[in-house]
Parts: structure tokens; sequence; C-alpha cells
């Protein structure tokens, strides 16, 4: 890469594939143009980027990390792109062109860059790789499992360990398992079903039946967990806030050699017999403080499903509040 003091730049493109990088039509070319106030010209195995020094710079950035991911990924989606350009305006990455550690890229599933998207998003990503156990305790839509998924796919990629087990406590909401068809693994199928989800949303459907298929990728529910010790793992409790203490035991104590435990829940929604008997509520009052255990707490600004689902969360936690207010007079 070369700068002049006017805010040219060069930036050569050797060994990238220009329709891969640019887009179909220039598409994404276009898009950075628009996005940084550059002017962009691609001539051969280069890029001239021309404009004030903010805008050039900017731009600059924005081609070293799509370049990155092309090579690291195989290709880019209009969206990755997208991804990208926010991450610049934000000042979520380095001069260097490097991610910062806050905003670092999590995944490169089959739908794009997967990564944090909010203040609390990124303190759960910082526990995750620092810690061996994290517990994540928020409410719907704030990302606790697709994150821990994400994360769970990416240590597998860079053989950080061989296997990924997923598991939930298949906890009757307000239903009976009893009255459901099928086998045992057939009623708690629906129950398993969003981690199978979140693996569907980041992997090929075919890499993903491999994986099942060989034991890589388990998905199973909380019960066939006892007696076991997983070594060389990354394990995913999901919905933990629907354990017993008993359980919740169980669990963290079939952790074995370099293995990783995410457990989320959303102490909120319980629906054990008594709330105050769950495991994940507990937990955070005997394991704080404890070297290699991270806690982190998700809130409605780090909801980032649909727009919706944060004024529903917070409607649900008004009435709370104004229920509990009137009970108190």
């Amino acid at each position: 890469m070369s700068a002049t003091p006017s805010g040219k730049r060069t930036l050569s493109l050797k060994g990238v594939e220009p329709l891969l990088l640019l887009g179909t039509n220039d598409a994404h070319l276009r898009l950075i143009e628009e996005a940084s106030g550059a002017r962009i010209v691609a001539r051969g195995d280069s890029l001239t980027v021309m404009g004030e020094e903010a805008s050039a710079a900017a731009a600059e950035k924005m081609f070293m990390e799509l370049i990155f991911l092309v090579n690291r990924n195989g290709g880019l989606s209009m969206e990755d792109v997208k991804t990208v350009v926010d991450m610049i305006q934000a000042g979520g990455v380095r001069a260097s062109g490097g991610v910062d550690p806050e905003s670092r890229v999590l995944f490169y599933g089959k739908k794009g860059i997967i990564q944090p998207r909010s203040a609390g998003q990124r303190a759960y990503a910082r526990a995750m790789q620092s810690n061996d156990i994290v517990f994540a305790v928020g409410p719907a839509g704030t990302g606790k499992t697709f994150l821990a998924v994400a994360m769970a796919l990416e240590a597998l990629r860079e053989k950080d360990v061989s296997r990924i087990v997923l598991t939930r406590p298949a906890i009757e909401a307000g239903e009976s398992l009893g009255f459901l068809p099928g086998d045992m693994m057939e009623k708690v199928d629906p129950y398993l079903r969003p981690l199978t989800d979140a693996l569907f949303d980041m992997l090929p459907s075919d890499q993903l039946q491999k994986y099942v298929n060989r034991k890589i990728v388990e998905v199973v529910p909380l019960a066939y967990m006892r007696g076991r010790t997983l070594n060389d793992a990354f394990v995913i409790l999901d919905e933990a806030q629907n354990t017993t203490p008993i359980q919740m035991k169980m669990f963290l104590t079939r952790l074995g050699m370099q293995s990783k435990a995410i457990i989320t829940g959303d102490d909120t929604q319980i629906d054990l017999p008594d709330p105050s008997a769950s495991g994940l509520v507990q937990i955070q009052h005997i394991l704080r403080g404890i070297e290699g255990i991270g806690f982190v707490h998700l809130d409605t600004s780090d909801v980032v499903r649909h727009h919706l689902i944060r004024a529903i969360i917070q409607a649900y936690d008004d009435f709370e509040d104004t229920k509990g207010k009137e009970s108190e007079e």
C-alpha cells in the first residue's frame, strides 16, 4: 500500500480474485465509494483510492478487511461488505486493518460474518475468549446462544477443540411431553430445535450432517449428559434457567481437559415449579469471583432480533414493575 499527502492511495490486488472482491458489476466497490466518500478506480491488479484523507483512509481500511475475508472465506456477500462498512464507520477496525478485539469476527458462516453487534455482546465475546466457563444471562433476542454456537464452530475450525456438544433441559413450558408422539428423542426434539437452527444458519446442511454423523457435533438433552466426561470439547448449555441446582452441578462437573463451557439463560423466564430453585439463579452466587469463570449480563439494549422484540421485553418489564408496586400498596 502506498499513500500520498493528498489522500491518494494504491492497493495491490495480487493474489485476489477481483470479481469476488469488487462484486458483480463492481457492486461492492460502489457501496464502499458511497460509504467512504472516496473515488475508487480498479485497474488490473491494483486499486486507486482518491479523496480527502479521512475518506481515503476509511476506504483503504474497508478494502484491507475485505481482502482478508476473501482470502479466508473464499468469497464475499453484500451483507459481509455492509458489515465491514459498519465496523469501519463505528471505529471497530484499527488503522492496520486488523479487527479490533471488541468487534472481532467470531465466525464466517454460510450467510456471512457473525460478530458482536452491541456493547453487551462485545463483553460476552471477550468473556468467551478469556474464560473456560462463561455464564451469559439475559432476555430473548440478545444473541446468547447464537454467539456461543459461532464461537464453538470457530474453535472447531481452528482445531482448538475436536467436538461440540449442545444441550438443553427438556422442561415442559405449560405442555406435556407424555402427550407428544414418537420416542424420547422425537419428544425432546422441539426443545433442542433452537440449537440446531443456529447450526443450520451457520453451516451448509451437508457439512452439518457430516459433523452429526461423525459425532463431531452432538445435540442432546441435558439428562443424557450424566456420567460423561467431555474432553477437548466446546460445550453449550442453553435455557439454563430451567436447570435445577443438582442438574447445574452435574453439567459443570462433566467438563474435561482442554474443554470450554458456555451456559446461557434468561432468569426472567423460568419454567420450574419453584423459580427460586433455578440452578442458574443459584450458581451466580456460588461461583462468582473464581478465576477462569466469567459472568455476563445482557439487557434490552443488546437485543438484535426484530426491532419490536426490544419494545415487547421493555413492555413486560414495565408491566411487572407496575404490578409489583400495586402489590406493595
